[in-house]
């Protein structure tokens, strides 16, 4: 009788000590816990935005200093109103290859066509509200250098904006092999139409999918 008494109070015990132990395991602490080694697991940094531990008008992120660079800047030596520096020393590194133009139109679907449109005419979707873009199409606009188109996407000119923000230098070449494309287009020579016909140019649509009315573009060679 003692020994079934004995056996009752260890279950008893045991099943208190239990579920006490699955009690402590909530995930709702009343002190932080205990950590061992957290490495770099709560580090020091300081976070965006955070105030500043000496003065709090300001965030802890310094300015930097005077003359700092970043470490992949590269300069660029012309003026925004120089058009003859950019077109006499800036030279497209780009081959003129289907690959390049793919993705120059990529790019240029991406953030040209709002102003100049699909087909580089000017009729892009903000004209309605804006003055009207110039054309690509134009002999002026084809007789410019590649240097030239370079300087006005990398520090803009009238109403268009900078676009170096967005497009990395390799992306501005390709968008001027594009405007190329979009010229010859526009332009074709009795060559360029045998050479369509007898399907010896590689086609490239204005869109990836074209419709009855999209006009193919060729890479010049």
């Amino acid at each position: 009788m003692r020994l079934k008494s004995k056996r009752l109070w260890l279950s008893l015990i045991l099943t208190a000590v239990t579920a006490l132990a699955l009690a402590s395991c909530s995930k709702t602490k009343s002190k932080p816990e205990l950590q061992y080694m957290p490495d770099m697991a709560k580090g020091p940094s300081i976070k965006a935005q955070q105030v500043s531990a000496t003065d709090a008008a300001y965030t802890s992120l310094r300015t930097p200093a005077a003359g700092t660079i970043s470490l992949d800047y590269e300069p660029y030596p012309f003026a925004t109103a120089d058009t003859v520096g950019p077109a006499r020393q800036l030279f497209n590194p780009l081959p003129r290859t289907m690959p390049v133009l793919q993705a120059g139109r990529k790019y240029f679907n991406t953030y040209c066509i709002v102003c100049h449109g699909y087909k580089g005419d000017g009729k892009g979707y903000i004209v309605p509200k804006f003055p009207a873009p110039p054309s690509l199409l134009t002999e002026k606009v084809d007789l410019w250098k590649d240097g030239r188109i370079f300087h006005i996407i990398t520090k803009g000119r009238g109403n268009m904006p900078s676009y170096a923000g967005q497009l990395e230098p390799e992306e501005r070449w390709a968008i001027i092999h594009y405007v190329r494309a979009l010229f010859r287009a526009a332009h074709p020579t009795p060559e360029d139409m045998q050479s369509l016909k007898e399907q010896k140019l590689d086609i490239l649509f204005y869109q990836d999918q074209p419709d009855t009315t999209s006009r193919v573009l060729w890479p010049s060679k």
